[in-house]
C-alpha cells in the first residue's frame, strides 16, 4: 500500500472530505470536521509505514516546527487508492491534491473500507510516538532477527502461530503471513514458543523477511471475494504463491498429505500435518499423523 500511493509525496492537500455514508463509520480522530481543516493546505513531506499503518508525514509551510502525522490503519477490508474505488459508498475519505506542475503524480487519495472497520487518527511527534512506536510495535518483519524474536517470545507459553500475530512482538505479520512462513520452516503451529530453540527462531526470522519480501514484491494477497486491491485498483498476486492458506483439504504442495485447518485465537490456521511438527514429535504414517492432528 504505501509504495502504491508514494508518488504524492511533495503534494499539497488542497481539500480534505469524509463522504456522508449509511455504512458503519471508522473510528477517525480527531473528529471529520475538525479533522479536514488540520489537513488542508499541508504538503505530503513523506509516505511511511508503520507495521500495518500507512503514514502520511504533513509539514506545514508556515509552521515548520508543526509537523503532523496521519495514521490510517486499513485493518481487514481498507484500500488505499489513488484511481477509482470500488464502490462509492464506502470511501470514507479523499484528498485533493495539488502536484505543483507535475502532470503525473496522483490528484487524490482515496481511503476505502466496505466493513469500517480501519481507523484514521492524526497526531504530533509524541502521538505517534505512543500510537507506533516500540512501546506498541515490536521490530519489522521485513527486518526481524531471530534474536529479537528469541528475547521477545521465546519464554511465551502461547502457541507460536498467534504469537506472530502480536504486533507489540513483531510488527507487520498478518494472518496468511504467519501460516506462510511456518510451513516453510516446517514448524506445528500449536507448537508453544518456549520450546522453540534458538536455531527455530533464526529460521523463522529469516523466512519472516523472504516471505514479507516476496508479498510485497507480489502486492500483496487477493483472496476469497478478492476485496484487497492495489492502490491502481488491481489484485495482488500473492495467492498463487501460497502453500498452506486457504488450501484446506487439498495436498501439500510438498508431500502431498492434506492441508489442515484449525482455528487458533479466533483466526483460521492453515498447516500440513506431515511438513510441520512440534519440537520433539515423532514422525508417523501421514494417515495416522492427520487422525491424531485432527483429534486433538
Amino acid at each position: 500500500m504505501r509504495r502504491g500511493i508514494a508518488g504524492i509525496a511533495g503534494a499539497r492537500v488542497v481539500a480534505a472530505e469524509f463522504p456522508r455514508t449509511r455504512v458503519r463509520p471508522l473510528t477517525t480522530e480527531p473528529r471529520p470536521a475538525v479533522l479536514g481543516r488540520l489537513l488542508v493546505g499541508r504538503t505530503i513531506a513523506a509516505v511511511l509505514r508503520r507495521g500495518k499503518r500507512v503514514v502520511l508525514e504533513l509539514a506545514d509551510d508556515d509552521r515548520p516546527a508543526d509537523t503532523r502525522w496521519l495514521a490510517i490503519e486499513p485493518r481487514m477490508t481498507g484500500l488505499m487508492l489513488v484511481v477509482d474505488p470500488p464502490t462509492e459508498e464506502h470511501v470514507r475519505l479523499v484528498l485533493s491534491l495539488d502536484q505543483g506542475g507535475r502532470r503525473d503524480g496522483p490528484k487524490r487519495l482515496l481511503f476505502w473500507d466496505r466493513r469500517g472497520l480501519g481507523t484514521i487518527r492524526l497526531h504530533d511527534r509524541a502521538g505517534l510516538d505512543a500510537a507506533c512506536g516500540p512501546r506498541k510495535l515490536g521490530p519489522d518483519g521485513l527486518d526481524v532477527t531471530g534474536d529479537e524474536l528469541a528475547q521477545r517470545l521465546g519464554r511465551s507459553r502461547r502457541a507460536v502461530k498467534p504469537a506472530l500475530l502480536d504486533q507489540r512482538a513483531v510488527a507487520g505479520i498478518g494472518n496468511i503471513y504467519a501460516a506462510e512462513i511456518l510451513f516453510r520452516v516446517g514448524i506445528d503451529p500449536r507448537s508453544a514458543c518456549r520450546r522453540l530453540s534458538r536455531d527455530a527462531w533464526e529460521r523463522i526470522a529469516a523466512a519472516t523477511r523472504s516471505v514479507l519480501a516476496e508479498a510485497v514484491k507480489c502486492e500483496g494477497s487477493s483472496i476469497g471475494d478478492e476485496t484487497y486491491r492495489t492502490a491502481d485498483n488491481r489484485v495482488g498476486q500473492f495467492q498463487h504463491r501460497h502453500r498452506v492458506y486457504g488450501r484446506e483439504g487439498e495436498p501439500c504442495t510438498a508431500c502431498g498429505t492434506p492441508v489442515i485447518r484449525i482455528v487458533q485465537a479466533q483466526r483460521a490456521t492453515f498447516f500440513c500435518g506431515e511438513c510441520q511438527r512440534r519440537p520433539g514429535a515423532r514422525r508417523v504414517s501421514p494417515g495416522s499423523r492427520r487422525g491424531l492432528l485432527l483429534n486433538e
